[in-house]
Formats: C-alpha cells, structure tokens, sequence
C-alpha cells in the first residue's frame, strides 16, 4: 500500500509544484508590467522674427507704354514710402510685371473703359517686424498719390513667422517631461505605489498658435504667439 502510495505522492507534488510556478511567474509579470500613462503641457509665449509682406498694386490704361509708365511711377513711390520706414533694399524684393489685355476676352464690350491692367507685386521679407505692422497701418497714404492697390487693398495681408522654434525645443521638451512625472506622481499616490523609470515617451507635436484665440483667428496674422507641446509617457510603477 505504501509502495502505491509514493508515485502518486510524487505526482501530486509535481503537480503542485507546476502549477506554482506559472502563477508565481504570471503574478511577477504582471507586477512588472504595471504602469501609467500621463501627459504633460509645456507653453511658452514668443514674438514672430520674421514678417512677410505681399504688396500688389496695379494701373489701367488704354496704351500699353503709358499704361506701363504709370506702373512704374507707383512703384518708385512704394519703394520710396519703405525705404523711409526703414527697410533695406536688400529686403524689398520686386516682382514681375503681370498684363491683362482685356480685348482677348470675347465677351467684353471693348468701347468702354481701359484696355490694359497691369498688375506687380513688391515682396517685404524682413525681421522688423514692428516695423512692418506701423507700415501696414500707413501705406494707405500712397492712395492719395495716386497708386491704386489690387482689388482696392492696401497691400495683401502679412504673414508673422516665428523662426526660432528649434532654439526652445529642448527646454520646452524638459518641461513637459517635469510636469508629466507630477501627473504620474499623483497618479502614484492614490493607488499606493511609486512612480519608476520611463517605459516610452512620445515628445508629441509643437503647435504654433495665435496668443490671442478669438474666433476665426490665424497664428500668421499675429506677431504674438503661443508655442504649445504635449508630451505622452508611459512610467513604470513599483
């Protein structure tokens, strides 16, 4: 009876014995894959360095040569109001002359009115720009000198650019990564654990965005903005 009873005593403890060791494995890792996903914001408020500025304009006539004439007139009166701003010639770029012959187009009463409109563009690429927006607000005095803007504009609207944004990455990285390790942290205390290493970390998508965010507004169209990163990580909890 006793010589019976050892093989099944034997397999009885084996069987104890394997079914031990894959909970006690399940259990460790599990433990060991207990973690918590946070997020955390970093901002920073910056001024635009660089301005970009469209300026069209354009003259009617019904001969070409005086047409072209009178372009150009206006075009050494724009270039005479932004120099007087204080911009370079270096950052005044002139562009192309465009002409419209509207006796090609068939259906046009040609009796009336002008015959040609000529249209140019002067391009302001530059970093003041403060300087840009107070001639933006002034080049409307051009208008009395007789130089007529396309579609009855004072010049096309300027974009604001902000350059620097690899300059303020890493710090702005940095304090994401702070403030999502204070979310983990709290996280931690409610649930009685501690907050290890990093799992994974995601550095999430820099967004330049307008620092005043009324309805319909455009970043370009301010020279103050709001970078803003979130960043995603993953912590391990002990």
């Amino acid at each position: 009876m006793e010589i019976k009873t050892l093989p099944a005593l034997l397999i009885a403890l084996g069987i104890t014995a394997g079914g031990f060791a894959p909970g006690y494995y399940y259990y460790q890792a599990h433990m060991n894959n207990r973690s918590v996903t946070v997020k955390g914001l970093a901002e920073q408020n910056v001024k635009a360095d660089l301005a970009v500025w469209e300026i069209k304009f354009q003259s009617t006539g019904t001969v070409l040569a005086d047409t072209q004439k009178t372009l150009e007139t206006n075009l050494s009166k724009i270039q005479s109001y932004l120099v007087k701003q204080g911009f370079s010639s270096s950052e005044i770029l002139i562009g192309r002359i465009n002409t419209n012959d509207l006796m090609a187009n068939p259906y046009r009463d040609n009796t009336k009115g002008p015959r040609y409109i000529l249209t140019q563009t002067v391009l302001v690429r530059s970093p003041q720009v403060d300087t840009v927006e107070r001639s933006l607000q002034g080049i409307g005095s051009l208008v009395s000198q007789g130089v007529l803007f396309d579609n009855q504009e004072y010049g096309s609207p300027v974009a604001y650019l902000f350059t620097g944004l690899n300059d303020i990455k890493p710090a702005m990285l940095q304090e994401a990564t702070e403030n999502a390790r204070k979310a983990a942290d709290e996280f931690a205390k409610s649930s009685d654990a501690r907050v290890g290493k990093i799992k994974r970390a995601n550095q999430g998508v820099f967004s330049i965005l307008p620092r005043e965010q009324t309805p319909g507004a455009s970043e370009s169209q301010q020279i103050n903005k709001t970078v803003r990163v979130v960043s995603t990580v993953e912590y391990y909890l002990d």
